[in-house]
C-alpha cells in the first residue's frame, strides 16, 4: 500500500465486486457539489459496486463531514486518506491497486464537482458486457455552471477510427465519463503521477498505441461543471504538457503531419491568449468537431 495513503473508513462486506468508482476530493472542492456528486453515485439503477473516495490531502473539517456522512450511510463507500495532497493520478492509482485484489471488471471515473445521471453505470456496463473488444468506453456530457443550469453539451466521435484519429488534436475521451475494463491495468497500465494535469490524455496515447480498442457512447450521461473560470488562460505547465501529449500522439500514432503540427502550436497559442479568445476559439472548437462527428 502507497506510505502516503491509508483507508480511513470502510464497512464493506465484499470479497469481489464488478464495478468500481473512484473519486478524489480536494480541499478547495465545494461541499454541495461533492454532495451532490457522492449522491449521483448512490443512487445509481445500477448498484453492485464500491465507491472508493480518496481524500487527497488536508481538507476543512465541513468538507470532510460532508465526505464521512455518506459513508457512515453506505456500506460501498470506502474513504482514503491521503497524508498530502498527491494529484489525480496517484490518488487514481491508488484506488485502481488497492481493489484489484476484489477482482473487478470495470472502473469508473467520477469527479467532486459533477453529477452522474441515475443510468450512467447501467448504460456503460450494458453496453460493455455486449462489446468484449471494447476496453474504454466514454460518454457524452451536459455541461453546467455553478447555478446547475445547462450552458452546454459535449458529444466526443463514437468510434476507435475517429477517436484515434483525433488523438493527435484533441482528447478524445471525456474523463469523468470513462470507464476502463481491469485488464487494462492488470496489463500494467496506469496514469503518470509525474504529471498534475493532462494525465489521461497521456494515458490515451499510451493505450491507443498499444491497441486498445476505444468508444463514446453519444448519450450525455454525465453532468460536468463549467465554472467561471473555465476559460482563463491556462497555466504554462498545463499548456505546454498539453503540446507534449499532441506530439507524442503524432509520434506514437504515426500521425506526424504539418496539419497536425500546426494545430498543436495554435492550441498552444492560443491557451495564453485572454478569456475572451479562449472562449471564442473554444466555441469553434466545439462546431468543429460536431461538423467531424456528423460526417
Amino acid at each position: 500500500m502507497t506510505p502516503n495513503f491509508s483507508i480511513k473508513h470502510s464497512c464493506y462486506k465484499v470479497h469481489e465486486v464488478p464495478a468500481i468508482v473512484a473519486m478524489a476530493v480536494y480541499e478547495k472542492d465545494c461541499e454541495e457539489w461533492v454532495d451532490q456528486a457522492i449522491t449521483s453515485i448512490r443512487q445509481q439503477t445500477y448498484s453492485d459496486f464500491l465507491y472508493v473516495i480518496v481524500i487527497d490531502g488536508h481538507i476543512n473539517l465541513s468538507l470532510l463531514a460532508v465526505v464521512m456522512g455518506h459513508a457512515e450511510n453506505d456500506d460501498r463507500i470506502v474513504v482514503v486518506e491521503g497524508a498530502v495532497n498527491r494529484g489525480l493520478a496517484a490518488c487514481m492509482n491508488f484506488a485502481i491497486d488497492w481493489s484489484l485484489s476484489l477482482k473487478p471488471t470495470y472502473f469508473f471515473r467520477m469527479d467532486a464537482d459533477d453529477f452522474s445521471e441515475v443510468n450512467r453505470l447501467e448504460k456503460q456496463i450494458t453496453y460493455l458486457n455486449k462489446h468484449s473488444h471494447v476496453s474504454i468506453l466514454g460518454t457524452g456530457l451536459v455541461e453546467i455552471n455553478e447555478q446547475n443550469k445547462q450552458v452546454g453539451a459535449r458529444v466526443m466521435p463514437q468510434t476507435n477510427r475517429q477517436i484515434t484519429r483525433l488523438l493527435p488534436r484533441r482528447c478524445t475521451i471525456n474523463h469523468p465519463t470513462v470507464c476502463i475494463r481491469y485488464k487494462v491495468f492488470a496489463d500494467g497500465y496506469r496514469y503518470d503521477d509525474a504529471l498534475q494535469n493532462t494525465q489521461d490524455y497521456f494515458l490515451w496515447i499510451e493505450l491507443a498505441a498499444a491497441g486498445y480498442i476505444f468508444c463514446n457512447l453519444k448519450d450525455k450521461l454525465l453532468r460536468f461543471r463549467r465554472v467561471n473560470d473555465f476559460y482563463k488562460r491556462r497555466g504554462l505547465i498545463k499548456s505546454l504538457n498539453e503540446f507534449r501529449a499532441r506530439v507524442r500522439a503524432m509520434r506514437w500514432l504515426k500521425r506526424l503531419t504539418a496539419y497536425n503540427f500546426f494545430y498543436a502550436c495554435l492550441v498552444l497559442g492560443l491557451r495564453m491568449m485572454p478569456s475572451g479568445i479562449v472562449k471564442m476559439a473554444y466555441k469553434l472548437d466545439r462546431h468543429i468537431l460536431e461538423k467531424f462527428i456528423k460526417h
